[in-house]
């Protein structure tokens, strides 16, 4: 139950949101043409995506597209009280601050092939203060004026920008300036030889992991962990007989970010180490 809601705007629409919520709530995301940036001031609260669902905690953050339906926060424990900011990205607003160019994180990630559309970010000092100093101006609204919003908006991006997450909240803002929605083989393909975990790629292609492993043993007839190693065990041999590349290397390339681990996995599936493979086929 909403117990109080007070809204600032830029431009005409929505920029940021504080409310205070008092539990069991469900605070739904309605379709719109926006990202949201939700910062969890007082209590823990759920967030849910179709079947994925998550916690985040007081004075850790969330970035979302909310260009699709299912998304919501909740917290159904009674008598807990939660507090929550929110700021949104409105692609028209964003061009109008950045009439020259957009910044990076707002552009289109060169070489990243994903539809992720959440992001938890961990409690970050910075961040923790800029939400604070929001707070002063929905205490002082008489001091809030374009100029002002202008640049928190701009410190926002910059400071995201600027967080160990900068990379996925880059995909997920680009989204808002060029839509690309690429097929779930397409990301697989792409992120085959990466040092990513299954629980990341489920993220990339926006499933809950449990969803993942369903389509992925459907598509491919195999377990994401078993046809993920196998292929790039397959590529590892490959470049064992055609390159003059360290063991070392090959193993990260082909995403092993351990050296142990792919000298056994290698070993298990051609009954060799990579470096006896390498002088066998040489040898021949």
């Amino acid at each position: 139950m909403v117990t109080d809601y007070k809204k600032i705007e830029l431009f005409g629409k929505t920029l940021i949101q504080k409310v205070i919520l008092d539990a069991p709530f469900e605070f739904p995301f309605p379709i719109s043409d926006n990202a949201c940036f939700l910062f969890s001031l007082e209590g823990e609260i759920e967030f849910h995506a179709d079947e994925d669902q998550f916690v985040v905690p007081s004075n850790y953050s969330l970035l979302l597209n909310c260009l699709n339906t299912g998304k919501k926060i909740s917290n159904s424990i009674s008598s807990t009280h939660n507090e929550i900011v929110v700021i949104s990205f409105h692609p028209d607003t964003l061009k109008k601050i950045y009439e020259k160019e957009l910044p990076l994180l707002l552009q289109k990630p060169k070489n990243s092939i994903s539809n992720q559309s959440t992001e938890r970010i961990n409690n970050d000092f910075l961040i923790k203060k800029y939400i604070e100093g929001l707070l002063f101006y929905f205490e002082n609204p008489s001091l809030v004026n374009e100029e002002i919003l202008i640049l928190k908006v701009k410190e926002i991006i910059l400071l995201l920008s600027q967080t160990q997450n900068a990379e996925a909240i880059q995909v997920i803002l680009s989204q808002l300036f060029s839509p690309a929605l690429y097929s779930f083989k397409q990301i697989i393909e792409a992120n085959l030889f990466s040092q990513l975990t299954i629980d990341e790629l489920a993220q990339h292609v926006n499933l809950s992991i449990s969803s993942f492993k369903r389509e992925f043993t459907k598509l491919y007839n195999d377990t994401p962990a078993n046809y993920i190693k196998n292929k790039r065990l397959e590529k590892a041999a490959e470049l064992l007989i055609v390159s003059e590349l360290r063991i070392t290397d090959i193993a990260f390339d082909c995403g092993f970010n351990d050296l142990a681990n792919f000298t056994k996995s290698f070993h298990d599936k051609y009954d060799v180490t990579p470096t006896n493979y390498r002088l066998k086929v040489n040898n021949k």
